[in-house]
């Protein structure tokens, strides 16, 4: 997209994602796409950022209008912002900032994401989830849940970080080896595993998945991982990465701009991008 297509002048408002690496974000196609959709004179590029105090810094120098934040620097940025969001301090993670005249706040909407996209295929209240990790993702999906009414059990390789998560959220954990004794319906992959290049990961014993009527995974690259592949073997529903990313994206332009996103204008722009990696 270029500068003459985005309409770029001294109006034009910037922002960003502050993250390292961030020359494989999908975000730039996506709030680019809305922008110009809507037609608001603003552009949002990717930031790699080298020293995080100082970017932030950077935030309220240039008047930057806010700024997507991603690994590896959700919690880290906390003490560098004014003020957060009740349920992103609730997180302990923010992946959302607004400049509002100089103040920097804090928000997370990659738990409203999960929600959206879980909400397309299910009720949440009264589910039972096993979300598979317990690291930043985990937390934010299981406080979706939660604030929904669902149930949540946590897993994860290092069965003393899930329990620790699970102790912090109130709820459940179980070893990976025990995960037959877990009577979620609804399985969440909240890990890396999976993700290219190691197309053949499963993080999930194959002969568990009969057990699941709807199967997420947050890995997108690739898009339909062997988790998914596995689980429509199996007869269930799936949802894949991209859906999560969408809806914490739809979320975070309505913080910036206070109009509606036009949502199948920034899926498409994310289908199209991932499918344009090859």
């Amino acid at each position: 997209m270029t500068e003459q297509t985005l309409g770029i002048d001294g109006k034009t408002k910037i922002y960003g994602i502050l993250g390292r690496p961030v020359t494989h974000s999908l975000s730039p196609a996506m709030h680019n796409a809305a922008f110009q959709a809507l037609g608001i004179n603003a552009v949002y590029v990717p930031f790699p950022v080298t020293d995080l105090t100082q970017a932030v810094a950077g935030l309220r120098g240039l008047a930057i209008g806010g700024a997507s934040v991603t690994i590896p620097f959700k919690e880290e940025i906390i003490p560098l912002i004014d003020e957060m969001d009740p349920k992103a301090a609730c997180m302990g993670a923010v992946n959302t900032v607004v400049n509002k005249e100089g103040r920097l706040i804090g928000y997370n909407t990659d738990w409203l994401g999960a929600v959206t996209a879980l909400q397309a295929q299910t009720g949440i209240a009264g589910e039972h989830f096993l979300i598979l990790g317990a690291g930043g993702a985990a937390r934010a999906i299981a406080f979706g849940i939660l604030e929904n009414g669902g149930q949540v059990t946590i897993t994860d390789l290092d069965a003393l970080r899930a329990a620790a998560l699970a102790q912090e959220m109130r709820v459940q954990a179980v070893p990976l080896d025990s995960q037959d004794r877990c009577p979620a319906a609804i399985l969440i992959n909240a890990t890396p595993v999976g993700m290219a290049p190691d197309l053949h990961g499963l993080p999930i014993d194959p002969e568990l998945l009969s057990r699941f009527t709807l199967v997420m995974d947050i890995v997108y690259r690739p898009l339909l991982t062997r988790l998914l592949r596995e689980a429509q073997m199996h007869g269930a529903r799936t949802i894949d990465g991209l859906q999560m990313l969408i809806h914490q994206a739809t979320a975070q332009f309505e913080l910036w701009t206070g109009q509606s996103a036009p949502l199948e204008i920034m899926s498409g722009a994310a289908y199209a991008a991932l499918e344009e990696e090859g």
